[in-house]
């Protein structure tokens, strides 16, 4: 039987084929199943549960996040949205996950050249080339759905081309489709943390994601907003395509590689200013960087936290609502009444909902933890407790948290949010946590 795919789709870096995409998707909870069954009858040959689990979780993460990072896509892109929440992993299965998720983060198989300089043909028209006084053909990084090369502009400046894979349209769709069929499954990699909203908001921006040229947009206004402001650098906008974006090449020092092996002086300095870049960005440009995974964030040698993807923004034309401050305010004074009144005014609690306010405040206090002293260490133990606190299904918490109810406009800061949180704790940052927000959080100040 002979293929009748062209030539270009047969090399494509991304997997088109929407069965194939599927079926590797559909081997995640078979594979896990079937090694399931497979310890049971080795916890009957007399090994022990612990052995059987710590052997079942490595195989598990190595298959979920080998099939994820090969498949790229939507596949990738979840992948990585879940890695900010490896913290929350007991420690007992964590080391597996941590590898895997590491990987994930900045690595996958590239697409081949001459698919590459076609599209940057198409995108930046026949004589591309000119335009580049050298273009290195070895992708420098991968993403979900694109590569990026190093290259020099005919002016002399190094620079990051970011290509995004053909068929990255098609992939992205038919993987979120297939991963929400998966959700209750994959909730058991971040306990503490819901799936399926996580799948159903990466399914709402994937326009977003896909338009490099909105991207680029976005990425101007940050540039604008941070103009000058110490401890930040955000790489100008040289050139831009729907499908390819040249930005200003920045050399720095991979999140992820602190928090692998960075000193303690740079897990403090990349938290501290990390946090602050969450929390200023809604007062400084109106919008909230909304991908927060270790891969999008660098710290150059000289000491300044680089950002160097904005696919997914938030606009916020007003800033963080000034409800989230008087809540964790609240929350950290321990004023029950009036932190139940609030909710309930703003949304957060639904009308048939039976709750105590002390209940809700007990819910609610732990969270408030790194804003009740000068300075907090994040620490993935901390996260840990977060979590097994409120996924605990016989818990009180468990109870009071399917209770409450999270209004649609404030999703995305939740998760941003989180996914920062996330970061913290895998930095193990020791960071000034409550100026920060009583510097940029309306609302919480005293």
């Amino acid at each position: 039987m002979t293929d009748s795919r062209s030539a270009e789709d047969r090399e494509a870096a991304i997997p088109r084929n929407g069965a194939a995409r599927t079926a590797k998707l559909a081997s995640i909870p078979l594979g896990i199943a079937g090694r399931a069954v497979g310890g049971w009858g080795r916890r009957l040959t007399g090994q022990s549960a612990e052995e059987v689990n710590a052997t079942l979780s490595a195989k598990a993460a190595e298959q979920l996040f080998e099939v994820l990072g090969t498949l790229k896509g939507g596949a990738m892109k979840f992948g990585q949205a879940l890695s900010v929440f490896e913290a929350a992993v007991p420690d007992e299965m964590a080391k597996p996950y941590r590898e895997a998720l590491t990987k994930l983060q900045a690595a996958a198989p590239p697409m081949p050249t001459r698919q590459t300089h076609r599209v940057l043909a198409e995108q930046l028209g026949r004589t591309w080339q000119q335009r580049f006084a050298a273009f290195d053909d070895e992708p420098a990084a991968a993403a979900s759905i694109g590569q990026v090369h190093r290259a020099t502009w005919h002016d002399g400046r190094e620079v990051a081309v970011k290509v995004q894979y053909p068929g990255a349209d098609d992939a992205l769709r038919s993987d979120l489709r297939q991963l929400q069929r998966f959700s209750r499954l994959f909730q058991a990699f971040v306990p503490g943390t819901e799936v399926k909203p996580l799948l159903a908001e990466l399914a709402e921006r994937m326009n977003e994601e896909l338009d490099y040229q909105a991207e680029a947009q976005n990425q101007r206004a940050f540039v604008k907003a941070f103009e000058g402001v110490s401890g930040f650098l955000i790489p100008r906008v040289v050139a831009s395509a729907p499908r390819v974006v040249v930005t200003e090449w920045v050399t720095g020092t991979p999140l992820s590689k602190i928090i692998s092996g960075g000193d303690k002086e740079a897990r403090d300095r990349a938290g501290s200013l990390l946090t602050e870049f969450h929390y200023s960005s809604p007062e400084r440009a109106r919008l909230l960087h909304s991908d927060p995974h270790p891969g999008n964030f660098m710290l150059t040698a000289d000491g300044r936290l680089c950002v160097i993807d904005f696919g997914g923004v938030s606009r916020l034309p007003e800033g963080i609502p000034q409800h989230l401050g008087e809540m964790t305010r609240l929350a950290l004074d321990g004023e029950s009444s009036k932190l139940m009144r609030l909710l309930r005014e703003s949304g957060f609690i639904r009308a048939d909902a039976d709750l105590l306010a002390d209940d809700v405040l007990a819910y609610l206090a732990p969270f408030t933890e790194p804003l009740a002293g000068e300075t907090f260490h994040f620490t993935r133990r901390w996260m840990q407790r977060q979590a097994g606190r409120v996924g605990d299904t016989r818990g009180r918490d468990f109870r009071i948290g399917r209770s409450l109810n999270l209004p649609p406009e404030y999703l995305m800061i939740h998760r941003v949010t989180a996914g920062s949180t996330g970061i913290l704790c895998q930095l193990d940052a020791e960071i000034p946590a409550r100026a920060i927000v009583e510097r940029w959080q309306p609302g919480f100040a005293a």
